[in-house]
């Protein structure tokens, strides 16, 4: 992983606009068009946070899901990536 995007690869969390809350691994930032783009995700709904359309937790497991950046209440770290004892080679772009 190159070290100019130290959270690639990281666990996050996302929650949206929406109230959606959301985990994954993050896969890419675009700047350009102002998009996360997060890789495994899965989607806990709204959990009970205050909104007009409640969304209960869904079991799929999404391969890749791109957010709109603007329609991002909040990102937290929620897990460093792991080395794999592999050394720091920005040819890597994914460990599986």
């Amino acid at each position: 992983m190159a070290s100019t995007k130290p959270y690639i690869g990281c666990k996050i969390g996302l929650i949206s606009k929406a109230q959606n809350r959301y985990e994954g691994i993050l896969y890419t930032i675009d700047k350009t068009n102002s998009t996360v783009v997060l890789a495994n995700v899965k989607c806990f709904g709204t959990e009970g946070r205050p909104t007009d359309r409640p969304t209960p937790t869904k079991d799929d497991v999404y391969e890749y899901i791109t957010f709109r950046g603007s329609d991002i209440k909040d990102i937290t770290l929620c897990e460093s990536p792991r080395s794999y004892g592999l050394p720091p080679d920005p040819a890597i772009i994914q460990v599986l």
